[in-house]
């Protein structure tokens, strides 16, 4: 689990992060560690892991070490279990389906984004290949969704 704290004043909820790309996870971690808002970040690389993760399975069994999220930034096209079905099982789930779910991904697939609206996604972001793009990008996803939104609360889950 990574910390960026610019300030250790506010807790905002824990940002799970699924990217099996060290390259763009990070370019987002330099750009969170800009950011005002301290942020708990997990990773997972794969969508085994991420549905480990949030069912709280294999070395994740540890409520400590699977707290729930408050975002869920999930990349489309992972290896094994991709995107599409994580977001297709959270978004069944009971348990999960509240978890706000943003996909920031290459794919403009006018198909991809239909299939991920149609199973619940909160948002579709293509990934910007432009360096202040992506940088304006990645604050404005920060700041609405952890400065203007107020998200569940998972303390009692």
């Amino acid at each position: 689990m990574t910390s960026i704290s610019a300030s250790p004043v506010q807790q905002t909820p824990l940002l799970l992060v699924v990217e099996d790309s060290n390259e763009d996870f990070e370019a987002l971690q330099r750009f969170l560690k800009r950011s005002s808002i301290p942020i708990l970040i997990e990773r997972c690389v794969n969508g085994e892991q991420a549905l480990a993760f949030l069912y709280r399975t294999g070395s994740y069994i540890n409520r400590e070490n699977a707290p729930r999220p408050g975002l869920i930034v999930l990349d489309l096209n992972l290896p094994g279990t991709d995107g599409r079905e994580v977001l297709r099982r959270i978004k069944l789930d009971d348990n999960l389906k509240r978890i706000p779910v943003v996909v920031f991904t290459t794919s403009n697939n006018p198909k991809d984004i239909e299939v991920c609206y149609q199973y619940g996604v909160n948002s579709y972001i293509v990934k910007p290949i432009n360096f202040a793009q992506l940088k304006r990008d990645i604050q404005m996803l920060v700041e609405y969704w952890f400065e203007v939104t107020t998200l569940p609360d998972y303390l009692d889950d």
